[in-house]
């Protein structure tokens, strides 16, 4: 099992504005999500920066949790039907390990962007303490809603916040 780091101040201050933010129901001037460029599976970068003006969603898992194992086919589901009116999920791997990463995705091929944090510099931006964590991202790179862990029927949460993000003008 891969242990997550001990948080940074700003990590702290990043979890503390989504806890404010699904506390609130969103209401708010919601903060900016912190900024990365991570590895992706095909070899070249992606940064956050790079996907504005798009929904995003970003979900943290790790091979060995078994609600990451459960979730990963509703993601891909999710990703094809929403993609097209301005939506992406980008999927962040914690472990140090990429082999391990690999494996899974082997098991569990996904058609979404695959990013690697092997140093947890990213999940410990975002205030990540569970596997897995899923965050959206609206188009002006806000950090709009979190939710933590899984279980089945938790994607019509990630739905409604998708929808209540891509009716807004960007």
């Amino acid at each position: 099992m891969t242990a997550i780091r001990k948080f940074p101040a700003t990590a702290l201050l990043a979890l503390a504005a989504c806890l404010a933010l699904a506390d609130a129901g969103g209401a708010g001037a919601p903060a900016s999500a912190p900024e990365f460029r991570l590895a992706n599976r095909a070899g070249g970068e992606i940064a956050l920066s790079e996907l504005r003006g798009q929904v995003v969603m970003i979900n943290f898992w790790a091979s060995w949790c078994g609600p990451c194992r459960q979730e990963f086919p509703a993601l891909d589901q999710i990703y094809a039907k929403y993609k097209p009116m301005g939506f992406t999920l980008v999927g962040i791997n914690v472990e140090s390990e990429k082999a391990d990463a690999e494996r899974f995705l082997g098991q569990r091929p996904v058609s979404f962007p695959i990013l690697f944090d092997p140093d947890n510099r990213v999940s410990g931006n975002y205030g990540v303490r569970a596997m897995p964590t899923t965050v959206l991202v609206d188009r002006q790179g806000r950090l709009r809603w979190q939710h933590m862990a899984y279980k089945p029927g938790d994607e019509a949460k990630y739905i409604e916040q998708i929808r209540a993000a891509l009716r807004e003008q960007p």
